[in-house]
């Protein structure tokens, strides 16, 4: 599941040609994405190492984890929103399970400054993380 989901978002930007409109796309996902409550925005669920203030929440319901996310950068929260949206609804096991490499396939590191490809690197960390607690 995690990898169809994936790969879902990496068949929309690879349709996109221009590395702008890319980036842009990103940017409109965070803009679109439900906001989280203020209650959330806690140092306990910051992500470290992001540029900007970067939350993931983990919801912990029968066998399966869903994520919700939020940041201070429209860019930011367009990435960790896609990435709670390709974990949420599957089981710890799954997310130790995924290769997180398998995320190369969306060709960030081009679009990305190193700085925002180490708040991805974080993310995903955050993520495994939650899924070994």
């Amino acid at each position: 599941m995690i990898e169809k989901k994936l790969d879902r978002y990496v068949q929309v930007l690879n349709n996109i040609d221009d590395a702008q409109d890319k980036y842009l796309w990103i940017m409109d996902f965070g803009k679109n994405s439900k906001s989280m409550e203020d209650e959330n925005r806690t140092r306990y669920f910051e992500v470290p190492g992001c540029q900007s203030q970067t939350w993931l929440v983990p919801h912990f319901i029968d066998d399966k984890i869903y994520f919700t996310a939020d940041s201070a950068a429209l860019i930011s929260k367009g990435m960790v929103c896609l990435i709670a949206d390709v974990y949420s609804g599957s089981s710890a096991q799954d997310i130790n399970d995924f290769d997180q490499k398998e995320f190369e396939k969306m060709n960030l590191s081009t679009l990305l400054t190193p700085g925002r490809n180490n708040g991805v690197n974080s993310m995903l960390k955050k993520i495994k993380y939650y899924a070994t607690s």
